[in-house]
């Protein structure tokens, strides 16, 4: 019985995790692993992305595999050189003699704690490969969100077309930036568009999944988010702790928010919008590792019957 109930919540929690995630699963999922190659053809001699940004195979650039290029990078920046693009174009040839004849669509690097989105260099990079070798996708994963989450945080950009000047919008979905990184940020944001994204797997893919989200839960019992992402989570708290000081140093000391059609306010009071939903979020995921604590404590320290202690009170 213990064990169906096991089996039950595990199943639960991968169909959850995969619709958080927008993994698509199809019948005829393997059919996008097999390689068509004059509807390849006919693809970039249509050059469908010109008429509409983004567009390979109908709507959908899909990305098949991914490999490492041998780039030098530091913790703030990564610019692929001479030697990059030479191994890409060997590695592509060598892939054909063993029948992978997909084409190299884009390129990938990640942005470790501060978002998904292209800085100045990711722009002109991407500018770069979409005026020699369209169509190209530029990647962007962050991984010490994705644990701290939960969820795969990971964008697909395209730059405008040279020229082009699109709509003065906000993005549909807010997202975190450090301070130190705002003004990079900011003076690119309306060079380049993020495409919609979704994942699909194949029935291999589907196999490994379940086989290894029947191992998930010792490494939920075995790990806490509270120590595995401390060092994010101080960053977070700190970035938002300089946020609120800007922003009061912006209205004055002891000032108040009024209404009124200064824009220096509007801007003051969007930092401090944007401040209170980097606290929310920051609040919430400490939360969830507080809650997982006390359920594990609840879980192994209540199992012997005995009540467990008073807790304490402060007065």
């Amino acid at each position: 019985m213990a064990s169906t109930s096991t089996d039950t919540q595990a199943t639960v929690a991968q169909k959850t995790w995969i619709m958080s995630n927008n993994i698509e699963t199809v019948s005829s999922v393997d059919d996008i692993y097999r390689y068509d190659k004059k509807q390849q053809q006919d693809i970039l001699a249509a050059k469908p992305w010109e008429k509409g940004v983004g567009k390979v195979d109908a709507n959908t650039m899909i990305v098949m595999d991914s490999f490492a290029l041998p780039v030098e990078g530091t913790e703030t920046r990564v610019n692929a050189q001479a030697q990059a693009y030479e191994y890409m174009t060997a590695y592509i040839e060598a892939a054909k003699h063993v029948g992978r004849h997909e084409n190299a669509i884009g390129w990938y690097h990640s942005h470790p704690g501060y978002g998904c989105w292209l800085s100045g260099i990711d722009v002109s990079t991407q500018m770069l490969n979409q005026n020699f070798q369209e169509p190209f996708v530029a990647i962007v994963i962050d991984p010490v969100r994705t644990i701290s989450a939960g969820k795969v945080c990971l964008g697909a950009f395209r730059t405008y077309p040279k020229g082009y000047k699109p709509a003065n919008e906000e993005p549909s979905e807010y997202q975190t930036i450090p301070l130190n990184k705002i003004e990079d940020f900011g003076v690119h944001c309306k060079q380049y568009y993020s495409l919609e994204v979704s994942y699909f797997k194949s029935s291999l893919d589907r196999r490994l999944l379940d086989s290894l989200w029947n191992k998930y839960w010792v490494n939920t019992l075995s790990s806490s988010s509270l120590i595995t992402n401390a060092d994010y989570t101080t960053g977070q708290i700190f970035d938002l702790s300089d946020k609120l000081e800007q922003s009061e140093v912006s209205l004055g000391r002891g000032g108040f928010i009024v209404a009124g059609t200064d824009p220096h306010e509007k801007r003051t009071e969007d930092k401090l919008g944007k401040a209170t939903k980097d606290a929310c979020k920051t609040t919430i995921e400490v939360i969830h590792g507080l809650m997982a604590q006390m359920i594990k404590d609840r879980l192994f320290n209540g199992v012997s019957g005995r009540p467990a202690p008073p807790t304490p009170m402060i007065e």
